[in-house]
């Protein structure tokens, strides 16, 4: 299967899951819009999604699966199968202690880390507190999963990890279906999300665990101990969760942040929805297929193969988020109209501020999706601390950044931190590369990059003159269908002025493209 089918499937997987994504965000619009409830339930739901990106899929998806590749090659599916259950017996053992731990001190954890701010109103805070009990176990099951998403992806079976999430959003949907069914209150609403979103993970990992199955390993319980293949994956695994999680990491600290001001949290929560799906269906399947195929090349010996790899995806990233953030940037009040203005959102006339996080969000797309294809060429050759010191010093970035923005920009200020640390980091991954001589220049990918950000600035100017032609059409008061069909046929035109402007001027290579699509990996 080639590099580009590769990255297909687990796009079409990831891309099923946004879709559903935002319709559960638009259920919950509608429902909660963004008051005390909407900001409970946020905050609550991203301790445990924190701690499953930076423990399992941080983690599993840089650490574990350059080690499975390895084992693969080395002693076939028998000796990857005896590591993961060595891996197995340990992450469930943890993951257990952890969980009961952080259950029993919730409510000092939302006091301090999770929303400080909370805690001057005493009911958001409760609230807050029973929402993150409900959901916390979540992480058993998503770290477990992700560690079997690990392996599928080893053997390059994509589809079943990718598609797993889908769950949590249909679960999530029909939740929210029944509440507005049976006439269902905020309160209600909430309790209802945060059982639901246990349901899910329970869910995604049973269907995690029958494809680990289907693919001929059954993992069997062991005892936990640690074994020399085990060390080594917690000394890699440590600073692959802070570095696999740095976009979470930002999102924690401007939650504990946004949490002192009414309305922001779930205002960052629902302009982060939008703005995760170009990033999770490039940047997650760029960092999925790219590490595996890295760390099977350089196992090989096989330079030439690493070099194009890594080159082809920068291309492949920078090819299809460009034109996305310039469409966030620019048209990001008609995209919030059209999916949130409705019920408690729009009468708390919420669209403004959610609007402007959006369009700065938009900024800093580019370099968070370059941060999942820069960061493969460290955890290929198991150099997981480098990343690691990078994304501690984004984050003091961030943070600091976020401070001083906040008391004067509100929320808005948040996502300028934000963008900012990722562009640094994103930087800083780059500069180590090329200085350790691990990034050979590729004439290919440097004649390419300008011509992209010429075809993405013609875009962008023409969706600007667009969004004035189409104004009343994409107004508050326009029909939902609409504001619908006018924002369709908005974007519509600006993919095609860009597609046809990168492959006229030479931003994007047509035949390259068949070549990939045609042409298996050899690895």
């Amino acid at each position: 299967m080639s590099l580009i089918k590769k990255f297909a499937t687990v796009a079409s997987g990831t891309l099923a899951s946004r879709i559903l994504g935002f319709t559960r965000e638009m259920l919950m619009a509608a429902a909660l819009g963004t008051g005390p409830i909407a900001d409970a339930f946020y905050a609550a739901f991203q301790f445990p999604n924190t701690f499953r990106r930076l423990f399992a899929e941080g983690a599993f998806n840089t650490a574990f699966v350059p080690l499975f590749a390895k084992e693969i090659e080395a002693g076939g599916l028998d000796g990857a199968r005896r590591f993961s259950e060595e891996v197995f017996g340990v992450l469930f053992t943890v993951l257990l202690g952890l969980t009961l731990i952080m259950e029993l001190a919730m409510p000092l954890l939302v006091s301090t880390i999770i929303a400080p701010g909370f805690a001057n109103d005493p009911q958001k805070y409760d609230l807050t507190v029973r929402l993150a009990t409900i959901m916390f176990p979540y992480l058993v099951c998503m770290s477990l999963g992700a560690m079997m998403a690990g392996m599928l992806n080893s053997l390059r079976r994509y589809f079943a990890a990718a598609i797993a999430p889908v769950f949590l959003n249909v679960i999530l949907i029909g939740v929210l279906y029944n509440a507005w069914r049976n006439g269902a209150k905020g309160l209600e609403v909430g309790h209802a999300m945060a059982w639901g979103v246990l349901a899910a993970g329970v869910v995604q990992l049973a269907i995690l665990w029958v494809a680990v199955r289907h693919a001929g390993v059954r993992i069997g319980f062991r005892r936990p101990r640690i074994t020399p293949n085990v060390r080594r994956l917690l000394l890699l695994a440590l600073p692959a969760a802070v570095t696999g999680g740095i976009t979470q990491i930002n999102q924690v600290v401007g939650t504990a942040i946004a949490s002192t001001q009414a309305s922001a949290v779930s205002s960052l929560a629902l302009a982060d929805r939008v703005y995760q799906l170009p990033l999770g269906v490039v940047g997650i399947a760029v960092a999925i297929v790219l590490l595996p195929e890295l760390a099977r090349a350089l196992k090989a010996g096989n330079r030439v193969e690493a070099d194009n790899l890594q080159n082809r995806s920068v291309e492949f990233t920078l090819f299809l988020t460009l034109p996305a953030a310039a469409a966030l940037l620019v048209i990001s009040e008609p995209i919030v109209r059209l999916l949130y203005e409705r019920g408690a959102f729009a009468a708390n006339n919420s669209t403004p501020v959610v609007a402007s996080i959006l369009a700065i969000f938009g900024i800093g797309l580019p370099a968070f999706v370059l941060i999942k294809a820069f960061t493969p060429g460290y955890f290929a050759r198991e150099d997981t601390k480098t990343p690691m010191i990078f994304a501690a010093i984004s984050v003091a970035v961030n943070l600091a950044t976020a401070l001083i923005l906040f008391p004067s920009m509100g929320a808005p200020g948040i996502a300028v931190a934000s963008a900012l640390a990722g562009w640094i980091n994103a930087a800083m991954l780059l500069a180590g590369l090329v200085k350790r001589g691990h990034w050979q220049r590729d004439a290919a990918l440097m004649k390419r990059i300008p011509r992209l950000f010429l075809a993405t600035a013609v875009m962008a100017a023409a969706l600007y003159f667009g969004a004035q032609w189409f104004a009343p059409e994409l107004s508050s008061s326009a029909r939902l269908l609409t504001k619908g069909a006018a924002l369709a046929l908005l974007c519509g035109a600006g993919a095609v002025i860009y597609f046809v402007l990168a492959f006229a001027i030479g931003g994007a290579d047509l035949a390259m493209i068949r070549r990939n699509m045609r042409r298996g990996s050899k690895l």
